[in-house]
């Protein structure tokens, strides 16, 4: 089974400038390898010949017969995992069931996030070893200090290597064993999603939005503001140090945000996993919702694509049913009790935002059948949990 674990490491000075120069290598392949391919795909439409389309071998054989003298100190396999990666780009770019992948676009050192992979790096004595050229001696190619030891055995595959507003971290790809969590009961849970909380069974309930959390966006508008000033005062020179100081603490407050809400949702997707052994939740259209005007900010910080894409990786390590419910299947306006559905035309009109037409309450389901008076997200969970595929 193949896992991924990223861990920070702690480079010394000179293997943090061979670093900072396989990403510019990187950028560099990448580049290359996209102005052949546009070349190549240009001339089989010309000649109309199916033959001369590009490929990953036709473009790495290229690079390969293009070497200029200098490229011989940097990593062989940067290069080869940078055309795999530009094939796999074009592949999810024609892909129709991946309709918002963007087209591959050459990249600037300006507007660029700092990668590069290699399939030889290796772990000796706890440090991470990168592939080492020739021509260069080994009295001068460290080991760099992981901060954590990996939490995987086995094979070592691939390691990714990206800078972040932190510091530097290794993606290290293992193929290992897995050992399957025993749900502690054979029950079925229901978890509705709502803005900024998780509702499951028994009322209870998983704050994905902690105060913490705006805490961090407050910040984040202040230095998104400060930029923006910058920019309308020197439009032509506005990039000054005073300018990308500011964009260090933006970028660092996001990281922030991005780690507390991972966290979160990995705790609330373990304890799910490990006592529960069926999992029902809503197919919801996430890109669909989020392009609401109002409401589309809330829904992208609520992780409801992410919470599905978790369960779904998750339920397949574990041996788990996860029961997507039809996303017209009307949650919220079936009574958990008896059965009974409000409808437009009917009794008390259909459950909105601000109840029905006759009790203007958010959180109560009012059934006018067997007259029940129900929490909403409560009652939403356990029509999540009734449901049958």
């Amino acid at each position: 089974m193949i896992k991924t674990h990223q861990v920070k490491i702690e480079p010394n000075a000179h293997m943090t400038r061979v670093i900072e120069d396989l990403f510019n290598y990187r950028r560099y392949c990448w580049n290359q390898a996209l102005a052949i391919w546009n070349n190549m795909y240009d001339e089989s439409c010309i000649l109309d010949d199916k033959t001369l389309k590009p490929n990953e071998r036709k473009v790495r054989n290229e690079l390969v017969a293009n070497k200029q003298d200098w490229q011989y100190s940097r990593s062989a396999r940067v290069l080869q995992q940078t055309s795999s990666s530009l094939e796999k780009a074009w592949k999810s770019f024609w892909n129709p069931s991946m309709p918002n992948h963007g087209k591959p676009r050459f990249k600037s050192k300006k507007n660029y996030k700092p990668t590069f992979s290699t399939d030889r790096a290796r772990l000796a004595s706890g440090k991470l070893v990168l592939d080492k050229p020739q021509g260069i001696s080994k009295s001068v190619w460290y080991g760099i200090r992981l901060r954590e030891t990996p939490r995987f055995e086995g094979k070592l595959k691939s390691c990714t290597i990206t800078k972040k507003s932190d510091g530097y971290y290794a993606s290290l790809v293992f193929n290992t064993t897995h050992n399957e969590i025993v749900p502690k009961t054979s029950e079925i849970v229901g978890i509705d999603v709502n803005v900024k909380h998780f509702n499951y069974n028994e009322g209870q309930q998983i704050d994905i939005y902690p105060k913490k959390l705006e805490q961090y966006y407050q910040r984040i508008t202040h230095y998104q503001r400060m930029l923006a000033r910058k920019r309308l005062e020197n439009p032509r020179n506005f990039k000054t140090k005073r300018y990308t100081k500011v964009k260090t603490k933006l970028r660092r407050d996001y990281q922030k945000v991005t780690n507390l809400q991972k966290d979160i949702l990995n705790q609330f997707t373990c304890h799910i996993i490990s006592t529960y052994s069926e999992i029902h939740i809503e197919d919801l259209n996430v890109h669909g919702m989020m392009m609401s005007k109002k409401m589309g900010k809330n829904l992208h910080r609520s992780l409801f694509g992410k919470l599905r894409d978790t369960f779904t990786y998750k339920c397949k390590w574990n041996n788990r049913k996860l029961v997507l419910v039809d996303r017209l299947y009307p949650s919220t306006q079936i009574c958990s009790v008896c059965g009974y559905r409000k409808t437009k035309e009917g009794y008390g009109g259909k459950q909105t935002l601000s109840g029905d037409s006759i009790h203007h309450n958010h959180q109560k389901y009012y059934c006018y059948s067997c007259g029940a008076i129900l929490d909403r997200d409560e009652n939403a969970v356990e029509n999540i949990k009734n449901y049958v595929a």
